[in-house]
Protein backbone atom coordinates (compact mmCIF):
# COMPACT_ATOMS: atom_id res chain seq x y z
CA UNK A 1 0.00 0.00 0.00
CA UNK A 2 1.96 3.23 -1.44
CA UNK A 3 -0.78 5.78 -0.17
CA UNK A 4 -1.53 5.53 3.64
CA UNK A 5 -5.78 6.89 4.62
CA UNK A 6 -5.78 10.42 5.34
CA UNK A 7 -7.22 11.79 8.57
CA UNK A 8 -10.86 12.51 7.03
CA UNK A 9 -11.38 8.97 5.88
CA UNK A 10 -10.39 7.78 8.74
CA UNK A 11 -12.30 9.73 10.92
CA UNK A 12 -15.40 8.69 8.98
CA UNK A 13 -14.24 5.07 9.29
CA UNK A 14 -14.79 5.56 13.17
CA UNK A 15 -17.84 7.54 12.68
CA UNK A 16 -19.82 4.93 10.88
CA UNK A 17 -18.54 1.83 13.14
CA UNK A 18 -19.60 3.86 16.04
CA UNK A 19 -23.23 4.46 14.90
CA UNK A 20 -23.63 0.87 13.08
CA UNK A 21 -25.42 3.37 10.28
CA UNK A 22 -23.63 5.07 7.15
CA UNK A 23 -26.85 7.48 6.96
CA UNK A 24 -26.34 8.62 11.10
CA UNK A 25 -22.51 8.63 10.46
CA UNK A 26 -23.00 11.02 7.40
CA UNK A 27 -25.33 13.30 9.24
CA UNK A 28 -22.51 13.81 11.86
CA UNK A 29 -20.15 14.56 9.31
CA UNK A 30 -22.09 16.68 7.37
CA UNK A 31 -21.99 14.71 3.76
CA UNK A 32 -24.10 12.47 1.84
CA UNK A 33 -24.46 9.03 2.62
CA UNK A 34 -23.45 7.99 -0.78
CA UNK A 35 -19.64 9.94 -0.55
CA UNK A 36 -19.45 8.14 2.66
CA UNK A 37 -19.84 5.02 1.06
CA UNK A 38 -17.26 5.70 -1.58
CA UNK A 39 -14.58 6.52 0.66
CA UNK A 40 -15.11 3.15 2.62
CA UNK A 41 -15.24 1.48 -0.77
CA UNK A 42 -11.65 3.15 -1.65
CA UNK A 43 -10.08 2.73 1.82
CA UNK A 44 -11.07 -0.99 1.68
CA UNK A 45 -9.70 -1.46 -1.95
CA UNK A 46 -6.49 0.40 -0.53
CA UNK A 47 -5.79 -1.95 2.55
CA UNK A 48 -7.32 -4.73 0.08
CA UNK A 49 -9.63 -6.00 3.38
CA UNK A 50 -13.12 -6.03 4.02
CA UNK A 51 -13.53 -3.65 6.73
CA UNK A 52 -17.74 -3.69 6.74
CA UNK A 53 -19.86 -6.26 6.60
CA UNK A 54 -23.02 -4.50 4.71
CA UNK A 55 -26.61 -5.78 4.21
CA UNK A 56 -29.54 -3.64 3.38
CA UNK A 57 -30.49 -3.30 7.23
CA UNK A 58 -27.18 -3.17 8.86
CA UNK A 59 -23.49 -2.42 9.46
CA UNK A 60 -21.21 -4.39 11.19
CA UNK A 61 -17.66 -4.44 11.31
CA UNK A 62 -15.38 -7.38 10.34
CA UNK A 63 -12.86 -8.96 12.72
CA UNK A 64 -10.11 -7.08 10.61
CA UNK A 65 -12.29 -3.74 10.92
CA UNK A 66 -12.61 -3.96 14.93
CA UNK A 67 -9.07 -4.31 15.32
CA UNK A 68 -8.34 -1.48 13.05
CA UNK A 69 -11.00 0.47 15.35
CA UNK A 70 -9.18 -0.22 18.50
CA UNK A 71 -5.93 1.24 17.38
CA UNK A 72 -7.16 4.55 15.27
CA UNK A 73 -9.83 5.70 18.01
CA UNK A 74 -7.35 6.39 20.73
CA UNK A 75 -5.05 8.51 18.13
CA UNK A 76 -7.94 10.31 16.57
CA UNK A 77 -9.38 11.21 20.17
CA UNK A 78 -5.73 12.52 20.99
CA UNK A 79 -5.63 14.07 17.97
CA UNK A 80 -9.18 16.22 18.78
CA UNK A 81 -8.44 16.64 22.59
CA UNK A 82 -5.09 18.51 21.44
CA UNK A 83 -6.53 20.73 18.98
CA UNK A 84 -9.24 21.53 21.66
CA UNK A 85 -7.25 22.16 23.92
CA UNK A 86 -6.00 25.14 22.34
CA UNK A 87 -9.35 26.58 22.02
CA UNK A 88 -9.95 26.07 25.27
CA UNK A 89 -7.38 28.29 26.54
CA UNK A 90 -7.89 30.57 23.76
CA UNK A 91 -12.05 30.31 24.93
CA UNK A 92 -12.69 30.44 21.46
CA UNK A 93 -14.83 26.99 21.44
CA UNK A 94 -18.41 27.36 20.41
CA UNK A 95 -21.51 25.22 20.15
CA UNK A 96 -24.49 23.10 22.72
CA UNK A 97 -23.60 21.62 25.70
CA UNK A 98 -26.76 19.54 26.53
CA UNK A 99 -27.06 18.73 30.10
CA UNK A 100 -29.44 16.78 32.29
CA UNK A 101 -30.03 17.56 35.63
CA UNK A 102 -32.53 17.58 38.90
CA UNK A 103 -33.84 20.32 40.05
CA UNK A 104 -32.04 21.17 42.67
CA UNK A 105 -28.91 20.68 41.57
CA UNK A 106 -29.87 23.02 38.57
CA UNK A 107 -30.69 25.72 40.47
CA UNK A 108 -27.25 25.39 41.82
CA UNK A 109 -25.65 25.15 38.53
CA UNK A 110 -27.83 28.48 38.01
CA UNK A 111 -27.08 30.32 40.69
CA UNK A 112 -22.97 29.79 41.30
CA UNK A 113 -21.52 27.76 37.50
CA UNK A 114 -23.20 28.78 34.52
CA UNK A 115 -22.31 32.88 35.34
CA UNK A 116 -19.30 32.06 35.17
CA UNK A 117 -19.21 29.61 32.32
CA UNK A 118 -20.68 32.00 30.00
CA UNK A 119 -18.49 34.76 31.23
CA UNK A 120 -15.31 32.20 30.18
CA UNK A 121 -17.19 30.98 27.26
CA UNK A 122 -19.94 33.21 25.54
CA UNK A 123 -20.53 30.89 22.64
CA UNK A 124 -20.78 27.86 23.98
CA UNK A 125 -24.89 27.45 24.95
CA UNK A 126 -26.21 25.65 27.72
CA UNK A 127 -28.89 23.38 27.36
CA UNK A 128 -30.25 22.48 31.05
CA UNK A 129 -33.21 20.02 31.16
CA UNK A 130 -34.53 19.39 34.83
CA UNK A 131 -35.62 15.66 35.84
CA UNK A 132 -36.90 13.82 38.52
CA UNK A 133 -36.76 10.43 36.99
CA UNK A 134 -33.27 9.01 36.09
CA UNK A 135 -32.76 9.09 32.28
CA UNK A 136 -30.51 7.04 29.65
CA UNK A 137 -28.46 10.18 28.65
CA UNK A 138 -27.27 8.58 25.51
CA UNK A 139 -30.44 7.22 24.72
CA UNK A 140 -31.59 10.97 25.44
CA UNK A 141 -29.38 12.74 23.07
CA UNK A 142 -27.70 14.91 26.35
CA UNK A 143 -23.87 15.18 26.82
CA UNK A 144 -23.67 14.69 30.57
CA UNK A 145 -26.53 14.48 33.62
CA UNK A 146 -25.74 15.57 37.23
CA UNK A 147 -27.11 13.67 40.13
CA UNK A 148 -26.23 12.23 43.30
CA UNK A 149 -22.75 10.27 43.68
CA UNK A 150 -25.23 6.79 44.56
CA UNK A 151 -27.26 7.58 41.62
CA UNK A 152 -24.97 7.42 39.15
CA UNK A 153 -24.77 4.17 36.33
CA UNK A 154 -21.83 2.17 36.75
CA UNK A 155 -21.20 2.49 32.99
CA UNK A 156 -20.56 5.76 33.82
CA UNK A 157 -17.60 8.24 34.13
CA UNK A 158 -18.32 10.55 37.09
CA UNK A 159 -16.75 13.96 38.27
CA UNK A 160 -17.25 14.80 42.20
CA UNK A 161 -17.80 18.50 42.25
CA UNK A 162 -19.48 20.80 45.09
CA UNK A 163 -19.51 20.21 48.72
CA UNK A 164 -20.70 17.22 50.33
CA UNK A 165 -24.36 17.27 50.84
CA UNK A 166 -26.38 16.43 54.25
CA UNK A 167 -29.80 14.80 54.06
CA UNK A 168 -32.05 16.90 56.85
CA UNK A 169 -35.03 15.79 58.77
CA UNK A 170 -36.64 18.52 58.44
CA UNK A 171 -40.16 20.07 59.98
CA UNK A 172 -41.72 23.66 60.66
CA UNK A 173 -42.14 25.30 63.94
CA UNK A 174 -46.27 25.00 64.12
CA UNK A 175 -45.67 21.04 63.40
CA UNK A 176 -43.14 20.81 66.06
CA UNK A 177 -45.04 22.55 68.39
CA UNK A 178 -47.75 20.56 68.50
CA UNK A 179 -45.49 17.69 68.00
CA UNK A 180 -42.09 17.60 70.07
CA UNK A 181 -39.51 16.05 68.08
CA UNK A 182 -38.38 12.45 68.35
CA UNK A 183 -35.15 11.79 70.04
CA UNK A 184 -34.05 9.08 68.12
CA UNK A 185 -34.94 7.94 64.10
CA UNK A 186 -37.62 5.27 65.78
CA UNK A 187 -39.40 7.87 66.95
CA UNK A 188 -40.61 9.04 63.68
CA UNK A 189 -43.01 6.17 63.35
CA UNK A 190 -45.11 8.26 66.00
CA UNK A 191 -44.82 11.18 63.65
CA UNK A 192 -46.73 12.45 60.60
CA UNK A 193 -43.99 12.17 57.50
CA UNK A 194 -43.71 12.96 53.99
CA UNK A 195 -42.79 10.09 52.49
CA UNK A 196 -40.71 10.39 49.16
CA UNK A 197 -41.50 8.36 46.18
CA UNK A 198 -38.36 7.29 43.80
CA UNK A 199 -38.51 7.38 40.00
CA UNK A 200 -38.32 3.75 40.68
CA UNK A 201 -41.57 3.97 41.95
CA UNK A 202 -40.64 2.74 45.57
CA UNK A 203 -40.70 4.50 48.44
CA UNK A 204 -37.14 5.78 49.84
CA UNK A 205 -36.13 4.67 53.16
CA UNK A 206 -34.92 7.25 55.63
CA UNK A 207 -31.38 7.03 56.65
CA UNK A 208 -29.64 8.07 59.68
CA UNK A 209 -26.27 7.62 61.02
CA UNK A 210 -24.56 7.89 64.54
CA UNK A 211 -21.49 7.24 66.22
CA UNK A 212 -21.08 4.30 63.71
CA UNK A 213 -25.12 3.13 64.34
CA UNK A 214 -27.04 3.13 61.17
CA UNK A 215 -30.69 2.96 61.14
CA UNK A 216 -32.67 2.99 57.44
CA UNK A 217 -36.41 3.32 58.90
CA UNK A 218 -39.73 3.39 56.48
CA UNK A 219 -41.92 6.19 57.79
CA UNK A 220 -45.29 6.50 58.00
CA UNK A 221 -47.16 9.46 56.86
CA UNK A 222 -51.11 10.29 54.57
CA UNK A 223 -48.71 12.08 52.02
CA UNK A 224 -46.11 11.08 49.59
CA UNK A 225 -44.34 13.04 46.87
CA UNK A 226 -42.36 13.04 44.17
CA UNK A 227 -41.08 16.29 44.27
CA UNK A 228 -38.19 17.79 46.82
CA UNK A 229 -39.46 21.08 46.24
CA UNK A 230 -42.86 20.12 46.78
CA UNK A 231 -42.07 18.15 49.73
CA UNK A 232 -40.28 21.12 51.21
CA UNK A 233 -43.15 22.73 50.86
CA UNK A 234 -45.57 20.69 52.11
CA UNK A 235 -43.05 20.24 55.76
CA UNK A 236 -42.94 24.29 55.97
CA UNK A 237 -46.79 23.99 55.48
CA UNK A 238 -46.76 22.33 58.61
CA UNK A 239 -48.12 18.73 57.37
CA UNK A 240 -45.77 16.65 58.67
CA UNK A 241 -41.95 15.73 58.98
CA UNK A 242 -39.54 15.89 55.51
CA UNK A 243 -36.07 14.43 54.69
CA UNK A 244 -34.71 17.01 52.51
CA UNK A 245 -30.57 17.36 51.20
CA UNK A 246 -29.42 20.45 52.93
CA UNK A 247 -29.66 22.15 48.62
CA UNK A 248 -33.76 22.40 49.01
CA UNK A 249 -34.11 22.43 52.76
CA UNK A 250 -31.36 25.27 53.08
CA UNK A 251 -33.48 28.36 52.03
CA UNK A 252 -36.16 27.38 54.24
CA UNK A 253 -33.79 27.17 57.28
CA UNK A 254 -32.55 30.43 56.42
CA UNK A 255 -36.04 32.15 56.42
CA UNK A 256 -37.26 30.08 59.58
CA UNK A 257 -40.20 28.82 58.19
CA UNK A 258 -38.12 24.92 58.94
CA UNK A 259 -35.82 23.70 61.58
CA UNK A 260 -34.30 20.61 61.75
CA UNK A 261 -35.10 17.14 63.32
CA UNK A 262 -32.31 14.85 64.69
CA UNK A 263 -29.73 17.02 63.44
CA UNK A 264 -26.99 14.86 65.39
CA UNK A 265 -28.50 11.98 63.11
CA UNK A 266 -27.71 13.86 59.93
CA UNK A 267 -24.13 13.29 58.82
CA UNK A 268 -22.09 14.59 55.70
CA UNK A 269 -22.88 12.31 52.50
CA UNK A 270 -21.15 12.12 49.09
CA UNK A 271 -22.19 15.11 47.04
CA UNK A 272 -22.98 15.57 43.46
CA UNK A 273 -21.71 14.14 40.22
CA UNK A 274 -21.78 15.20 36.73
CA UNK A 275 -21.26 12.28 34.51
CA UNK A 276 -21.25 11.23 31.07
CA UNK A 277 -20.47 7.59 29.07
CA UNK A 278 -16.90 6.71 28.55
CA UNK A 279 -16.75 4.84 25.65
CA UNK A 280 -17.29 8.44 23.92
CA UNK A 281 -15.38 11.07 22.84
CA UNK A 282 -16.17 13.74 25.15
CA UNK A 283 -17.59 17.02 23.47
CA UNK A 284 -15.08 20.31 23.74
CA UNK A 285 -18.15 21.74 25.12
CA UNK A 286 -18.87 19.40 27.72
CA UNK A 287 -14.86 19.43 28.87
CA UNK A 288 -14.69 22.80 29.05
CA UNK A 289 -17.91 22.88 31.56
CA UNK A 290 -16.56 20.42 33.90
CA UNK A 291 -13.50 22.45 33.62
CA UNK A 292 -15.15 25.50 35.10
CA UNK A 293 -17.04 23.01 37.26
CA UNK A 294 -14.29 21.93 39.27
CA UNK A 295 -12.68 25.26 39.60
CA UNK A 296 -15.67 27.17 41.24
CA UNK A 297 -15.62 27.38 44.47
CA UNK A 298 -19.78 26.37 45.71
CA UNK A 299 -20.86 27.65 48.78
CA UNK A 300 -21.80 25.13 51.43
CA UNK A 301 -25.82 25.15 51.94
CA UNK A 302 -26.80 25.81 55.92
Amino acid sequence: MNKKPDLNVLTAFAAIAVHGSFRKAADELGMPPSTLSHMMRTLEAQLNVRLFNRTTRSVALTDIGAKLLSRIRPLLRDFDAAFEEIEIQQNRLSGTVKINSNEPAARMLLRHVIPVFQQTFPDIEVDLVTEGSLVDIVAEGFDAGIRLGEDVPQDMIAVRFGPQIRFLAVASPAYLALNPPPQRPDGLHKHRCIRHRLPSGKLYRWEFEKNGEEVAVDVHGSITLDHLNLMAEAAAAGMGIAYLPDLVAGPYLQQGKLVPVLSDWCPLGPGLCIYYPGHRHVPAPLRAFIDVLKAVDIPVSK
